[in-house]
């Protein structure tokens, strides 16, 4: 039991370094990093929906800050953010007539 758990914490030990210090990262980095499996980045790698370099044309590697904007990109607004932006724009609407 005792082995499982120092596993467990050096494993978040090398994630916590790659999240913070690595600027390229390897398909499992990057799997870890995004909290995707390695199945699914080799998925969206195929089909050309994430940012990705592959320098000597078989192994993939992946900018992290790439990476981060492409995790934030399609944002969804919040119900608050809809409502005010409906306000302002019946706002708008109605001093225009």
């Amino acid at each position: 039991m005792m082995v499982e758990e120092l596993k467990q914490v050096a494993d978040l030990i090398t994630a916590n370094i790659i999240n913070t210090s690595k600027e390229v990262l390897t398909s499992d980095e990057a799997a870890r990093y995004m909290g995707i499996s390695k199945s699914y980045l080799y998925k969206l790698t195929m089909g050309r929906q994430i940012p990705h370099f592959k320098p000597n044309g078989k192994m993939c590697y992946f900018d992290r800050l790439e990476l981060e904007t492409w995790l934030k990109s399609n944002r969804i607004a919040t119900e608050q953010e809809i409502e005010e932006q409906a306000q302002s724009y019946c706002t708008k609407k109605g001093g225009k007539r």
